[in-house]
């Protein structure tokens, strides 16, 4: 898929060494580095659907692989990943795992050491590899991914004090020293709602899945758009049964400006020829989406045409990407990043904090962080707020209408 292009020009402040342009990460209140090289954008809903990673895959696990280490440094660090899990869930993992090792090799003397730990895809092997990583001395954890592994891990972590960056994207697992380190779908709505009222699209029509992601995305809807001076003037769920909610909603597109359909992309064309069916002519509203829009077929859409949806800026993962592929020759999973921000944001820590470096204040600064996928700052609450771009689906795929925050607000 082509994206837009960018120009290949480092951000200020960006590490270097010697002829080689690092990329790695930092607190924005001291030199945050991003780099830019050409790439490939792949898809953000490649891997990394909402819920995708709630629970591991049915089929049975390969053989536990061995721990292993990477980094010399004094400070140690767990990475732990359903390394031999079945399917797609055990790729992903090694294509996390070579994203670790990059951030480990691109950042300059990282004071860390990387214990890397395979989960198996269990709760059961999440508690032991946790048990053992804290046992050999790790001061945080990175992963898993799974969301139903992470309250094991977490367990363990409490016993002995240290924080815990999982993957999942489940929100309802953060919380009390577990952060998440993912792409939440409330994150998605905040910014999309906002850039929607800043054009004076305030009344909107949603359909949303009956589902797990549905549910996060309906209670973050119907909480920011009356926040940002909107209201819902329709609302409705579907199921397999698509048309009869996209009838009742095409009743009332009348009284709405926007319509927010949160689906990945198959669903999302499906949804809109239900809507086409029933009626509605999709050319005099604005569509709203989420990332999940990023999808060749959303793009070849007629009827999608438009759309504006919120996802990270492509310029980052392509810089990444190209990357990845001169060194492992293979392309990255889309979630890629999130494993290689992890480290370099700990490596950055390590180097930058002392001995506070992975304490709730420090991981917690209201300032954020600056990742390969732009800026990202962790509640309290262990959920994350991203700084995302607003894209619009066009048949070339996605361009920009609005790029990410250069900081948080208050």
């Amino acid at each position: 898929m082509v994206g837009p292009r960018y120009p290949k020009s480092p951000v200020p402040g960006s590490l270097m060494s010697g002829a080689t342009r690092r990329s790695a990460l930092g607190l924005l209140l001291g030199t945050p580095l991003l780099s830019a090289c050409a790439g490939v954008q792949q898809s953000l809903s490649q891997f990394s659907n909402p819920f995708s990673n709630s629970t591991p895959p049915a089929q049975p696990a390969g053989p536990p692989q061995q721990a292993t280490t990477a980094g010399t440094g004094g400070v140690k660090v767990a990475v732990i990943l359903p390394l031999s899990a079945a399917g797609n869930a055990g790729l992903a993992a090694q294509s996390m795992r070579n994203a670790a090792e990059m951030a480990l090799a691109e950042f300059q003397n990282p004071n860390i050491q990387l214990l890397i730990k395979d989960d198996n895809g269990s709760p059961q092997g999440a508690q032991g590899a946790a048990q053992q990583a804290v046992d050999e001395g790790a001061e945080i954890i990175l992963g898993p991914l799974f969301a139903q592994s992470v309250p094991a891990v977490a367990q363990v972590a409490r016993t002995r004090g240290i924080s815990v960056m999982a993957f999942s994207t489940d929100s309802s697992i953060a919380g009390r020293g577990v952060y998440l380190l993912s792409f939440l779908p409330e994150s998605d709505v905040n910014r999309i709602v906002e850039y929607c009222a800043s054009i004076g699209k305030r009344s909107v029509a949603v359909l949303v899945p009956d589902n797990a992601y549905g549910n996060v995305v309906e209670a973050a809807v119907k909480a920011a758009v009356p926040r940002r001076g909107g209201r819902i003037v329709a609302f409705e769920k579907y199921g397999a049964d698509r048309a009869t909610p996209a009838r009742t909603v095409a009743q009332q597109l009348g009284s709405a400006d926007a319509l927010f359909i949160a689906d990945d992309g198959d669903a999302v064309v499906t949804v809109a020829d239900a809507m086409t069916a029933a009626g509605a002519n999709l050319r005099n509203i604005q569509l709203l989406g989420t990332g999940l829009w990023d999808n060749p077929r959303v793009y070849a859409n007629a009827s999608l045409q438009g759309g504006l949806y919120a996802a990270p800026d492509p310029a980052g993962f392509r810089a990444f990407s190209g990357r990845y592929r001169t060194k492992y020759g293979a392309e990255p999973i889309r979630t890629a990043t999130l494993a290689y921000d992890a480290v370099a944001l700990v490596a950055a820590l390590a180097r930058t904090q002392g001995t506070t470096r992975f304490s709730s204040d420090v991981l917690t600064n209201p300032s954020g962080f600056a990742g390969i996928d732009g800026l990202f700052r962790f509640r309290a609450d262990g959920t994350n707020e991203r700084g995302l771009a607003v894209m619009k689906v066009t048949q070339g795929g996605g361009v920009a209408v609005a790029g990410s925050p250069k900081s948080f607000g208050a």
